[in-house]
């Protein structure tokens, strides 16, 4: 159903999607990638980041939301990726999730999106979709990701994860989902259950 399903946050570097996807905390990609095409024209690597004090990081990032938070963890994890892995961004779950602010969805993100390791990033629309249509059965993110690592395939763990969430986007909204317009509704345990 969606053969052109990527990753909607823009980056160039590892570095830039890390920090790109850290401020997509409830938070729009479309409104991440506004505020990063600017910030990252000047602060585009850690050492970069570093010349910034948090509060001139919260001016460039209010927009996302969660400034205040957010911007201590970009520059604790910028500091982090210097200390401990010489400024690169590092290729493991444990690694990633080592730095301040990266937790198992942030890091999944990177690895898939970066680095090319199947991964399954569990954000709310790839939870509330998942455990809709059937594929994982769980009421929380970490059951839900362990379900879907177990019940797709891992070449096609990155896949899913974009189709997930752009069926979320499109189709199975958090609200009123359009299963009329599905073309998984007969196979969709929701639907199934829902219907009249």
């Amino acid at each position: 159903m969606y053969p052109e399903a990527k990753c909607a946050l823009n980056f160039n570097t590892p570095y830039e999607l890390l920090i790109s996807t850290m401020l997509s905390a409830q938070c729009t990609d479309k409104r991440v990638n506004v505020v990063t095409k600017e910030l990252f024209k000047e602060y585009n690597t850690p050492l970069k980041m570093l010349t910034l004090t948090e509060e001139e990081l919260q001016q460039k990032i209010k927009s996302c939301g969660l400034y205040k938070n957010k911007s201590k963890n970009i520059l604790e994890a910028s500091r982090g990726l210097i200390d401990k892995f010489k400024g690169e961004v590092p290729r493991s779950l444990e690694e990633l999730t080592s730095l301040a602010g990266v937790g198992r969805k942030t890091a999944n993100v990177v690895m898939s999106n970066a680095f090319g390791i199947p991964a399954i990033a569990v954000d709310t629309h790839v939870f509330r979709v998942s455990n809709r249509i059937g594929i994982a059965d769980s009421k929380n993110v970490y059951d839900t990701e362990k379900q879907l690592m177990k019940n797709i395939k891992k070449e096609d763990w990155s896949t899913m994860h974009h189709a997930l969430i752009w069926h979320g986007r499109q189709l199975c909204k958090a609200r009123k989902p359009e299963c009329e317009s599905c073309g998984l509704k007969e196979n969709c345990k929701y639907f199934k259950e829902h219907r009249e």
